[in-house]
């Protein structure tokens, strides 16, 4: 379940995004305009789809070989289910793990020249954000930070394989709404609870905000504690939409 539930989650998630976009009820929300992102993205949308199945069936292989060596069957009789209480804090310290793990791959990814210009530059193809593109990286990365970061994430929390599964399908939703590329003014639940959401995600993606906000995919507190930060407004932009916009000073503008 914990293998094939967040690969579904993520396409239901994304599908659905990607298949309201155009409608009048979301393209109002934009953080960039349908234009923009054919003229600034280098890949199209079938090449995207492509590589992130590429990747989820790498992801498949591992999980498969990680939970035949560590788990036992959620519907097993033997597999003892710990209280909520305990679960949420399990999913807590897999959030805690996995944003450190990201955060710091993620930079070394940006700092070093040979890797981010043969490795993560192929996420940054994508200039503007799409949310079928939450997982298009190369498969190295793909690898070390994405499937290295789930594999920590469940070995330090502990948990068992149904909260393994919940976990993985929070963050996989969690990284789909970080590229949605779409910001609700009436936030979203995600955008609710978490500080790092699509608009701190889009500032990353700009051509001036690659030195900035490496946090993902909870949690901002990293950029916060290592000077990576880069505070930004989000304005409503001519002709409808709205548009991320980095500032050197805080101003209470939106929450950030």
């Amino acid at each position: 379940m914990a293998t094939f539930a967040p690969i579904v989650v993520y396409w239901l998630y994304a599908g659905l995004y990607q298949i309201m976009l155009p409608s009048k009820l979301l393209s109002k929300y934009r953080l960039h305009t349908r234009e923009e992102e054919e003229r600034k993205n280098l890949v199209p949308l079938s090449t995207v789809i492509k590589r992130v199945l590429i990747l989820q069936s790498l992801q498949i292989a591992t999980a498969h070989f990680y939970f035949s060596i560590t788990s036992t069957d959620f519907t097993s009789p033997k597999t003892i289910q710990h209280s909520i209480p305990i679960q949420i804090l399990q999913i807590v310290v897999a959030m805690f793990v996995m944003d450190t793990w990201q955060y710091f791959g993620h930079r070394y990814m940006h700092h070093n020249k040979f890797l981010y210009r043969h490795v993560h530059s192929h996420h940054h193809r994508l200039v503007v954000p799409q949310a079928v593109g939450a997982m298009y990286n190369h498969p190295l990365e793909a690898l070390l930070l994405d499937m290295g970061g789930g594999v920590a994430s469940l070995l330090v929390s502990g948990m068992t394989p149904r909260t393994e599964a919940i976990f993985l399908c929070l963050a996989s939703i969690k990284g789909v709404d970080d590229h949605c590329g779409v910001w609700f003014p009436p936030h979203s639940v995600f955008h609710l609870v978490f500080a790092n959401r699509s608009a701190y995600h889009d500032v990353h993606h700009q051509s001036r905000g690659g030195k900035y906000n490496f946090s993902q995919p909870f949690f901002s507190f990293w950029d916060r504690l290592m000077g990576t930060h880069m505070p930004y407004v989000v304005l409503e932009r001519p002709g409808g939409g709205y548009e991320a916009k980095m500032v050197k000073k805080r101003v209470e503008v939106t929450r950030q």
